[in-house]
């Protein structure tokens, strides 16, 4: 009889143990599933982010696309108080020539006039009120940073001559045209206002669209899209009903 009431025992020990273990083999099966969810969904997630349409194709985040660095963080408003300043700076020498009518000439020669004489009289009397004479810097250009800026001009002019050339030979259809658009809008603006007002209107559009831009970047880049495929629609009309009936006459190589 003992032995009977030992082996029901056994079994009930046996069948727990082995719920156990198939318990755990279940739970550990249904973290790998967990695993395997998260790791197809963060790769799903970073699918849709590479299929993203970006304005001007741009993979780089805005800031890099500006060069990074400081420059990038003042156009940026990364830091708000030197931005802000350098913005009043601006819109000051815009009032200051524009409004008040003041000439650039005028207004060097009265600067350099003012800082001169209280140099000049502070010099002479620091000997009479015995205090030091005002320390005035050696101002230098280096000659590497002047080399580095001519060379960039430089590379900067021939791009441009380069262009024109390209776009002059008639090899580049939709470049020509918008080299042509560009001319006459800016003509056009060029008519509406003077040299300065124009500069001081594309200095405050360069500084405070890349913020507004990285700041609503998802809304622009989707209104971007549709704007390029109904751009790309209307081009590709123009081409057929216009464009590609122009006669081409056959582009003959130099021979050197």
């Amino acid at each position: 009889m003992a032995e009977h009431k030992e082996e029901p025992l056994v079994e009930s020990v046996m069948d727990k143990i082995s719920d156990k273990l198939h318990g755990g083999d279940s739970s550990s099966s249904s973290s790998d599933s967990d695993d395997e969810k998260k790791g197809s969904s963060s790769s799903s997630a970073a699918a849709m982010k590479a299929k993203i349409y970006r304005l001007f194709g741009r993979e780089r985040p805005v800031h890099s696309v500006l060069g990074g660095g400081k420059s990038a963080d003042l156009v940026l408003w990364r830091n708000k108080k030197i931005s802000g300043a350098v913005l009043a700076g601006a819109t000051a020498i815009w009032l200051l020539f524009e409004v008040m009518e003041y000439h650039l000439l005028t207004l060097l020669c009265h600067c350099l006039i003012l800082s001169l004489a209280v140099l000049f009289l502070w010099s002479n009397a620091s000997t009479f009120i015995n205090k030091s004479p005002p320390n005035i810097p050696e101002v230098k250009i280096p000659e590497d940073v002047a080399v580095n800026v001519a060379l960039s001009l430089r590379y900067e002019i021939n791009r441009g001559f380069a262009t024109l050339r390209e776009i002059g030979h008639g090899r580049d259809l939709k470049k020509f045209l918008i080299i042509v658009a560009g001319l006459w809008l800016l003509s056009v603006l060029g008519s509406c206002c003077n040299f300065l007002t124009l500069f001081y209107i594309v200095f405050v559009v360069l500084y405070t669209v890349p913020v507004l831009y990285e700041k609503y970047e998802d809304k622009v880049d989707a209104f971007g899209e549709k704007a390029m495929i109904e751009l790309k629609k209307y081009y590709a009309i123009f081409d057929e009903k216009c464009l590609s009936k122009i006669p081409k006459g056959p582009l003959k190589d130099k021979k050197h």
